[in-house]
């Protein structure tokens, strides 16, 4: 199947076309979202970290930060640095310059201040701009695209009809050459003994298996039970009564493909074989999200029982619930109403289908209302303290 999206000089295809401004600490932020409000279509995400982090920690959201950068959704990229970050503009930038795509970068301090920079941010972004609005859409297959697989605000219709809806739709995506990226580990905590079975390479099995069980053993170390977080409050209102009943009803999003491997957080995107894979993500929604972006993935779906208005800044979400209450309450946001499967007898494969032509027609430029409505959540994981 051909979809119509952007080339990028490394042979990848992004569905979208951003200029993204990125700030490489929280000290950078504001002079990143003042110089993306004065160009419009540009397009700044909150960097919360960057300086005082220590080992993995720097890496992980430094990784993160260029895994947005390289996205294909993304055309062209200026980066916003302080100057005494811990994450230097300059190495950022020349990360995400090896995709052959436009690049920029600029130094507060060596700017003079906040008003020099976002002055000559605000130009070089207009230019930049100016360049991606004339390039034109040309046809891809639909193998180039990495479809990343989230739920939250879950409650028992989305083990139900939502996620199983998801699966037929990445299950029909990796029959045509595609990757889908389950994520969230903590919630296939119970279940991982029937993932663990779908993975031909007992290496990656055995890596899947550790990265749930470090989970687990990160929340002891620290003198807590996972059990107190997971379920959340709003799954226990939902109708959820343990983590491994939640976990049963997450793994139907991944259907029936087998894994082809696990990946770190926002670190590895699917390489080599296409198909199936698992990246060890938090269950916070944005964080997980963030981090599948991150990896690769141009385009989300995320179910929701009990609704939810997550988005992304430079990927498209697409929301289906399976509650049909939730459906009617928060019309604004959903997308697809799988509930119908409960109330109308439709069929797991209807739904699915029907999921599967709005991906198709989002990959082509359909707006999701998540996009609409204007919401770019950004979230990144973090793996201890800031010092």
């Amino acid at each position: 199947m051909k979809l119509m999206g952007y080339f990028r000089p490394n042979g990848r295809f992004g569905i979208r076309n951003h200029l993204l401004v990125i700030p490489t600490s929280v000290c950078a932020s504001d002079t990143a979202d003042k110089i993306a409000a004065q160009v419009p279509g540009a397009i700044a995400i909150p960097n919360q970290h960057g300086c005082c982090q220590i080992g993995s920690d720097l890496t992980l959201t430094q990784n993160t930060l260029a895994g947005f950068g390289k996205n294909p959704n993304v055309g062209a990229v200026l980066v916003v640095g302080l100057g005494c970050d811990g994450i230097q503009a300059r190495p950022l930038a020349e990360e995400i310059a090896t995709t052959g795509k436009p690049v920029k970068y600029l130094v507060i301090q060596e700017e003079g201040g906040t008003p020099n920079t976002v002055a000559k941010g605000a130009a070089w972004a207009a230019e930049m701009m100016r360049e991606l609005s004339v390039q034109q859409r040309v046809p891809f297959d639909i193998s180039a695209i990495t479809l990343a697989l989230e739920c939250g605000g879950s409650d028992p219709t989305s083990g139900l009809a939502s996620n199983p809806a998801i699966g037929y739709a990445s299950d029909k995506l990796v029959a045509m050459g595609g990757s889908s990226i389950l994520s969230e580990t903590t919630e296939v905590i119970g279940a991982e003994h029937l993932l663990a079975k779908r993975f031909a390479d007992p290496v990656q099995r055995e890596k899947f298996l550790n990265q749930v069980r470090a989970v687990e053993q990160r929340a002891i170390a620290m003198g807590e039970d996972l059990r107190s977080g997971q379920p959340t409050p709003g799954n226990k209102a939902g109708g959820l009564s343990t983590i491994e009943e939640k976990s049963l009803g997450c793994m139907y999003k991944a259907g029936t493909s087998p894994f082809e491997g696990a990946l770190d957080y926002a670190q590895e995107r699917p390489r080599g074989r296409t198909g199936l894979y698992f990246m060890d993500t938090p269950g916070q929604d944005i964080d997980s999200i963030t981090g599948m972006v991150a990896g690769g993935a141009q385009i989300v779906v995320f179910s929701t029982g009990r609704g939810t208005p997550t988005g992304s800044p430079i990927a498209p979400v697409i929301k289906i619930t399976g509650n049909d209450a939730t459906y009617r309450r928060m019309i604004d946001h959903m997308d697809i109403n799988a509930g119908r499967i409960i109330t109308e007898g439709a069929t797991v494969p209807e739904i699915g289908e029907e999921l599967f032509q709005l991906m198709v027609e989002v990959c082509n430029g359909r707006q999701t209302k998540a996009e609409s409505l204007g919401h770019r959540e950004f979230g990144i994981y973090k793996l201890t303290g800031t010092f």
